[in-house]
């Protein structure tokens, strides 16, 4: 191949390459190597991207007309796309471009998924380089033995041509919708006179009507009430509450009930009428792909996803765990192999010891034919010390490892009871829980801490014994669904909006069509919040006014519809695998862009009430400076409205580093002091209390609490 450029991501992935290489210099912006084990006497460099060298160019440089936001300049569909240099980047791409001009054949050695193909294909078409040689290192771990297996079997890089056509189509169609829907969104809402700029996009905007779609189910819903028929039973000295399974919408039709059967409310007679016990088992579950994992940490430690992907890649580029952007739930043999050489190792990390129930490969966790591109995470065969690990990354390593050692484990074994109560031929059930060994759960002694199982254990009985039963009719009130967490979204995007609580049910589905792919989801949920579309309370997510407008004006059309943005997730994977089409992907987004500017209109121009009620709700109070103006909630601060009119006037939500409550925004805006406001944080890190005034040039003052004298 002769002189050789292995082009990394970023830095710290091109420096774990370079741990494998003999001869190593550093050099400005790439690693120069000699290593004949590889290269046969010939110099290899290793440089890197910053993620995107390249980009995208905006409207402007096509036509300088697009440059204004205008309907009538609408739709924005260049002939053929251009690329850029980003600027903050310049300098690295130079280096690139100069390395690769020399370079006789190149390795691509980004991240081994789509996004990674179209960063570094996107560099080497930038840089006039990909007519040359392209090899790929294809690997799913950055331990030294992994990269040196992966270079001593270097793919055709025109194998994954396919992909980064895949990654490149769906730049384009993001370009697309985002450039057109955005500007259209915003004019048309601004027309109607709502002020800020609305970002749409093919994926984020119905992720945000996905999450708009259930708070308004909550706040829709009517709780009705309804009644049940229950008894405190009460047999050889112990008791439980036993139910009837059926639900009446009236204390009428329950009472009546009663009365058929001929029993009345308070003290009955009973019997054990049938007594069922059953052993059962539950096994280890399934090895973590990046959702599953983000959904698990979100749901025991509060982690956002974005911050769970970020954890993982860290130690992922530590060398402590496998590729962390997969889908799949698998491994093949030659990761068992080597998990199942270090298990002594592996336990003595996790401080749980245990005895090996299944030494040998399950096909539920280990499944060559089911690991396409990358396997589950799981945690590689260098064992670190968990106490040199930062706390968010222990947590998250425990998991992982947890996690992949229960396959070995015990099955979780319990024993269930059911017992028939029968009052007067009504027949009255409880179901009791007995754990009888906690199997593959001992790995995870700190989520029993946290979440109390719920176990009832019932008396000891048999058929036919007598028993006492204090009857009563038991009212309730149906619930409304649960508002979304950050976790549960990302399986809910998973699933393009279907509900899926049950963890097993999550893993029977075969129906992988879904909103992003695991790489994505996380930054899209961060793109929502940046948008303040949504914020983000005690983990809960709710959809912000802003956020409601927006939903409220794409409703009925293709970007309100995750079930259709899955079916355009799973056509590009089409165009991955050779069997679909770029430029028909591409032509059907034109289109759908064409018909947004046929029906947006109309849509939006119903919406004039609603837009008042927002506009209206977002101020605060009255501007003290033009007098005119009203304070409004520009999303980080508050603005005058009469902005436009020259006010320039503002308030700021935040101030070292304290939110402010938006009564002490009202007080300041009518020219009194604030009640003390406790918890500010000066830049040397003091914190402090105080008042706040407004001066008469609009400035926020501090005024100070007096001390009491006296007092030491």
């Amino acid at each position: 191949m002769g002189l050789v450029v292995i082009l990394a991501e970023k830095p710290s992935q091109g420096k774990a390459y370079g741990d494998v290489f003999q001869n190593v210099n550093k050099q400005d912006g790439y690693l120069e190597v000699q290593d004949s084990r590889f290269f046969h006497g010939e110099k290899a460099y290793i440089t890197w991207g910053f993620g995107h060298l390249v980009e995208l160019v905006p409207p402007e440089t096509y036509d300088q007309t697009w440059k204004k936001w205008d309907l009538n300049k609408l739709p924005i569909m260049p002939d053929a796309f251009q690329f850029q240099v980003a600027k903050d980047k310049r300098k690295q791409f130079q280096v690139v471009k100069r390395l690769c001009d020399q370079a006789k054949g190149i390795i691509i050695a980004t991240d081994s998924d789509r996004e990674g193909e179209n960063i570094a294909r996107s560099i080497l078409q930038q840089a006039g380089a990909s007519y040359k040689p392209i090899k790929r290192l294809w690997i799913n771990s950055l331990e030294v033995e992994e990269i040196e297996k992966g270079l001593q079997h270097l793919q055709d890089g025109n194998n994954y041509i396919p992909l980064y056509k895949e990654a490149q189509t769906r730049q384009y169609s993001d370009w697309i919708v985002g450039i057109n829907a955005s500007r259209l969104y915003t004019l048309l809402l601004q027309e109607q006179g709502l002020q800020g700029v609305f970002s749409v996009g093919r994926v984020q905007t119905p992720t945000l009507y996905l999450i708009y779609k259930r708070q308004e189910e909550i706040a829709n819903f009517t709780s009705q009430p309804f009644f049940e028929l229950a008894g405190n039973v009460t047999i050889h000295e112990q008791s439980f509450e036993a139910k009837h399974d059926q639900r009446y919408d009236t204390k009428q039709k329950a009472m009546a009930v009663l009365q058929t059967y001929g029993i009345q409310e308070g003290e009955q007679a009973g019997r054990v009428k049938e007594l069922d016990k059953a052993q059962k088992k539950t096994r280890a579950p399934k090895l973590h792909s990046l959702s599953t994992l983000q959904t698990k940490m979100n749901k025991q430690r509060k982690y956002s996803p974005s911050m769970v992907l970020e954890i993982v890649q860290g130690l992922y580029e530590k060398k402590l765990v496998t590729y962390p952007r997969t889908d799949c739930h698998y491994i093949t043999e030659n990761e068992f192999a080597y998990v199942k050489q270090n298990l002594t190792a592996y336990q003595n990390c996790l401080g749980v010891s245990f005895s090996v129930k299944y030494p040998e490969a399950r096909k539920s966790y280990v499944d060559n034919s089911k690991v396409q591109e990358h396997y589950a995470i799981i945690p590689t065969k260098q064992v670190p010390q968990l106490d040199r690990l930062a706390e968010k990354e222990r947590h998250v390593y425990r998991e992982i490892l947890a996690t992949t050692l229960a396959m070995f484990a015990p099955d979780y074994e319990y024993e269930e009871t059911k017992v028939t109560i029968d009052v007067r031929g009504l027949s009255f059930y409880k179901t009791g829980k007995v754990e009888k060994n906690r199997g593959w759960k001992v790995l995870f002694q700190q989520e029993k801490q946290q979440q109390k199982e719920q176990h009832t254990q019932l008396p000891t009985m048999k058929q036919g014994d007598a028993c006492m039963l204090d009857v009563f009719i038991k009212e309730g009130k149906t619930q409304p669904p649960k508002p979304y967490t950050e976790g549960n979204l990302i399986q809910v995007m998973k699933h393009a909006g279907k509900e899926v609580e049950d963890e097993e049910a999550k893993h029977i589905l075969k129906q992988k069509e879904g909103i992003g792919t695991e790489a994505t989801r996380a930054s899209i949920i961060e793109t929502l919040k940046h948008q303040q579309y949504i914020e983000i309370k005690k983990n809960v997510v709710y959809v912000t006014s802003k956020g409601k407008m927006l939903c409220q004006a794409v409703d009925g059309t293709l970007l309100a519809s995750p079930e259709m943005t899955a079916k355009w997730e799973t056509y590009l994977a089409k165009i991955g695998r050779k069997e679909g089409s770029q430029d028909k992907f591409v032509a059907n987004i034109k289109k759908f862009v064409a018909y947004l500017l046929e029906q947006a209109p109309n849509q939006v121009a119903t919406l004039k009430g609603e837009i008042n009620q927002v506009t209206e709700n977002s101020y605060v109070g009255d501007c003290p400076m033009c007098q005119t103006g009203k304070l409004q909630d520009k999303g980080k601060f508050y603005g005058c409205s009469g902005y436009q009119k020259g006010c320039t006037f503002s308030l700021p939500k935040t101030m070292l580093t304290k939110k402010l409550p938006q009564t002490a925004v009202q007080s300041l805006l009518k020219g009194k002091r604030t009640n003390l406001i406790k918890g500010f944080k000066s830049k040397k890190g003091k914190k402090f209390d105080a008042y706040l005034t407004l001066d008469l040039e609009g400035k926020i003052t501090f005024e100070f609490p007096k001390r009491n004298k006296g007092k030491s």
